[in-house]
């Protein structure tokens, strides 16, 4: 498995906006400014992650992008998903059939790899790297 660019932005954006006081929304061009990632990409993103109700946007001079619920509730797994689509590290574990899974030596395998890796990232909360930033902490876990 690889995170693609999509994932890695996405991420760090929601990290921003985690980090900001309760309740203040900032706007593509400053998430930019912080950590240049272009505004017009930023959008793009932002359209699955609004979709899936991880981030929302509020409109007006004031307005702007902001958590879409309680960063304890977002996962790192659901951010990733949101942009990635499906982390399965193989193409018949993402769709759930394979005509071949009865003959096939390495599906325990596959399977086992994707609910680790699920296990680990629905682990982790936005929360958890918000403060593991302000605390200047190596977080226990890789990304």
């Amino acid at each position: 498995m690889r995170i693609s660019t999509r994932g890695r932005y996405s991420l760090e954006a929601l990290l921003f906006l985690a980090l900001l006081p309760e309740g203040r929304s900032a706007s593509t061009r400053e998430i930019s400014a912080q950590t240049g990632i272009s505004d017009g990409y930023l959008e793009q993103l932002f359209i699955p992650l609004k979709k899936a109700g991880i981030i929302r946007g509020i409109r007006g001079p004031t307005g702007g992008y902001l958590p879409g619920r309680d960063p304890e509730l977002i996962t790192v797994g659901d951010i990733l998903r949101s942009v990635e689509g499906s982390l399965a590290p193989v193409a018949c574990i993402a769709s759930g059939s394979c005509p071949s899974e009865s003959e096939c030596l390495s599906r325990h395998t596959w399977d086992r790899l994707y609910r680790e890796i699920s296990s680990c990232i629905d682990g982790i909360t936005l929360a958890d790297l918000a403060a593991a930033h302000q605390n200047q902490e190596k977080p226990e876990f890789a990304l």
